[in-house]
């Protein structure tokens, strides 16, 4: 395998990772992901283990395992239910015409007789999905794009750039206030505590490792992809390395244009300014005035205190 151009999309959870998943899905040079890419397993456990998920953390694989056994090692919770437990899955109802057998031949073609490493495991992870899914609206051709998205993974940003020294990833930041009360829509939401440490974690990690990757790693503010979706793809395509496309305009699946809610893909429901906007009222004084004590210099840093409905919080003093 060889000339494997790979995009991680990152974000906090209900940052707008999977609005910006679903705008570049339809772009003719990439080759977007069914739902999240949970790349992750148990077997990797450093500091940070108790503020994220396995499965949204980058893999580590044991040494000795068969390729079957490697493909189990990736949680791929939201694929592998949709494939596994169909009426199970919140995506019951896509189209997604894909045999597990099929992705799981191809895999072990891909990685042969081994040995195996970690870089063949994730690129033949994607490159066998996209053989295996039978109704993609388009033919993968060499030198296309595969683009992943897991929440938080841009936290693993170091070890990922060490498999995939060209890979780009692109973090999704979000303004706390309309982030939190979209995670309030979830059955077990969040504490506000622990979602503030988690929101100024995340992204000072990955600001620290977009200074340290500048050609790897970028932030994104989700506000101005709903500001100006046109200025803000022509700098995601740009940062990628491919042609802008009238489709980065609208989010879509499978080539499809969602035209309403992006439910089930994200509890963000529409990527708009009028709702980036809008949900911020439905928050408590309480709760507004805790997310002002517990991110302002953060979000300084990525000048909230300029955006026209923000600034009334961040505003010096």
């Amino acid at each position: 395998m060889s000339n494997f151009n790979f995009v991680m999309v990152s974000a906090g959870f209900e940052h707008g990772g999977n609005v910006t998943h679903r705008h570049l899905d339809g772009h003719p040079q990439l080759l977007v992901y069914p739902f999240e890419s949970q790349l992750g397993n148990r077997n990797f456990n450093d500091f940070l283990a108790s503020v994220e998920r396995v499965q949204y953390r980058y893999p580590e694989f044991p040494e000795g395992l068969t390729a079957q056994e490697l493909y189990e090692q990736m949680i791929d919770e939201e694929m592998k239910t949709f494939l596994r437990k169909k009426t199970g899955s919140k995506f019951k109802d896509a189209d997604l015409q894909f045999d597990e057998a099929d992705r799981l031949n191809e895999f072990k073609r891909l990685l042969s007789e081994g040995p195996y490493n970690r870089k063949l495991v994730i690129e033949a992870f994607f490159r066998a999905t996209f053989v295996a899914w039978r109704n993609y609206y388009t033919t993968p051709q060499e030198g296309m794009f595969y683009v992943g998205y897991s929440p938080a993974i841009g936290i693993d940003a170091d070890r990922i750039i060490r498999d995939f020294p060209n890979v780009r990833i692109m973090h999704i930041v979000r303004n706390p206030f309309s982030a939190y009360r979209d995670t309030k829509r979830r059955p077990f939401p969040q504490s506000l505590s622990k979602y503030l440490i988690t929101w100024n974690i995340y992204h000072s990690t990955v600001e620290m490792f977009a200074k340290q990757f500048p050609n790897n790693v970028r932030i994104f503010r989700y506000e101005d992809l709903v500001e100006d979706k046109e200025q803000f793809m022509k700098n995601v395509a740009s940062f990628i390395g491919v042609e802008y496309a009238p489709t980065m305009l609208y989010p879509s699946w499978n080539g499809v244009e969602i035209k309403d809610s992006i439910a089930p893909w994200g509890t963000v429901l529409k990527s708009t300014k009028a709702y980036n906007e809008s949900v911020i009222n439905e928050l408590t004084d309480d709760e507004k005035s805790q997310i002002v004590a517990g991110t302002t210099a953060l979000a300084r840093h990525f000048k909230y205190d300029q955006v026209d409905y923000l600034k009334q919080y961040y505003r010096a003093e």
